[in-house]
């Protein structure tokens, strides 16, 4: 929606996985928003798969996962910019307008997240991140574990780590706090 009412006579194609955009007919976009918390590959591992396809498609990461670590990765990966979930309308559009132009995106627009201002951002990992994303939906460890492909005990694991991180006691504590403070959409 961001999109549409941003860009005039933009038009957008979707889907649901990387796998699903991969089997597309589209030819040549002149952009591609990934984000890393999709089902089955994600964003992060997809980058040079999306670039091979459409290589003169500039790769934008969108995502709520803006630990430092997950900028940094996404840039090496060959992502032309990284925009959290958390920026305004305006400065993903702004992001998005550059990129179109051809234009190098100004530092300030993909490295705010990189420079680690947000310290509830770097207590969780990108694992941790893909977890509280599936809590926040309202799924069980068996769930969580069977779409991340780990162990139920290892998602107790990452719950609990959530838990602490977040300072809270309970899962629908977690998703409210996250939601608050813009860990998740």
């Amino acid at each position: 929606m961001v999109l549409a009412s941003g860009i005039p006579d933009l038009e957008v194609a979707e889907a649901g996985s990387l796998e699903e955009a991969m089997k597309t007919e589209m030819a040549d976009p002149a952009l591609v928003l990934l984000d890393i918390q999709l089902h089955g590959l994600n964003g992060l591992e997809g980058i040079a798969l999306v670039r091979r396809k459409w290589p003169d498609a500039p790769v934008v990461i969108l995502s709520s996962d803006a630990a430092p670590q997950s900028v940094r990765l996404a840039l090496d990966r060959g992502a032309a910019a990284f925009v959290s979930k958390a920026e305004t309308a305006d400065n993903i559009l702004a992001v998005i307008g550059q990129l179109r132009r051809g234009q190098e995106v100004d530092a300030p627009s993909h490295a705010s997240a990189a420079a680690g201002d947000d310290t509830d951002r770097q207590l969780l990992t990108p694992r941790q991140f893909e977890v509280l994303d599936l809590l926040c939906q309202g799924l069980s460890n068996k769930v969580i574990g069977r779409r991340l492909n780990l162990s139920e005990n290892t998602v107790r694991g990452h719950v609990q780590a959530v838990l602490a991180a977040l300072q809270v006691s309970s899962r629908s504590e977690a998703g409210f706090a996250a939601r608050r403070r813009g860990l998740v959409a």
